[in-house]
């Protein structure tokens, strides 16, 4: 039996890959409650990637498969009006058994940006009783990591064809392949002894849309990563 437990899901629009770091400005209500709660927990969470074909009582819902952010650093920022900002660094992904909706619906006309807007969702909240979660929770059950290797020729191969990706969707102008090389230095993806987190930033770099992102992380097996990532890679 896979062991199912209930975190906070936090839908944004992007993918967080196990053991990437993952800043965030947290301005939101339902979300500084999110991150008082597991500041007193464990201090961990779910990044899920927003489902925009879904919503959870008016609010975005999340993809299935998402990854636990574990919360490393926590910190006040005086900007309009009080906000927090957080370091976080993915842990293992996760599949969503069953939603467990928030407990106030969103507001019509909602601007999470405003001012108005907060103090719309603090007297909705005040009214139901402030211990009620104002952000989305689900019962989830951790997905094993991949743990086979990735062989140098696999990764070269990778490499090479994210070489000719970004070379093809710069044209008409002209990309030398060293300055590429350059690139890869700089996001410390050069090496001879290539990891599965090595293919998560690949892909990353690779990728116009997070959507894109998704199979990858969903992808259970080393083959099936690679398959993932050469498709991402390869000229359509």
């Amino acid at each position: 039996m896979t062991e199912t437990k209930t975190i906070p899901i936090f839908p944004l629009d992007l993918v967080l890959f196990p053991r990437q770091e993952l800043p965030l400005r947290i301005f939101e209500p339902r979300y500084k409650q999110l991150v008082d709660d597991c500041m007193l927990g464990d201090g961990q969470f779910g990044v899920c990637l927003i489902d925009e074909g879904n919503s959870v009582n008016g609010w975005n819902s999340p993809q299935m498969i998402g990854t636990i952010a574990k919360i490393t650093k926590c910190e006040d920022v005086e900007m309009d009006g009080l906000q927090l900002h957080i370091e976080t660094l993915g842990r293992n992904s996760f599949k969503i058994k069953k939603i467990i909706p928030p407990s106030i619906p969103q507001p019509e006309n909602y601007d999470p940006l405003s001012v108005e807007g907060h103090q719309q969702i603090s007297e909705m909240h005040e009214k139901i009783g402030t211990e009620e979660k104002m952000y989305i929770r689900a019962e989830v059950e951790m997905i094993p990591e991949i743990d086979e290797s990735i062989s140098l020729e696999q990764w070269e191969k990778l490499v090479d064809l994210w070489k000719k990706k970004i070379i093809q969707q710069a044209l008409p102008q002209v990309v030398e392949p060293h300055s590429l090389d350059h690139v890869l230095e700089q996001y410390y993806l050069t090496t001879d002894t290539p990891t599965i987190d090595y293919i998560y930033s690949l892909s990353a770099l690779g990728a116009k849309d997070p959507h894109e992102l998704q199979p990858i992380l969903e992808a259970t097996t080393m083959d099936e990563l690679i398959q993932k990532v050469e498709e991402l890679l390869t000229i359509k």
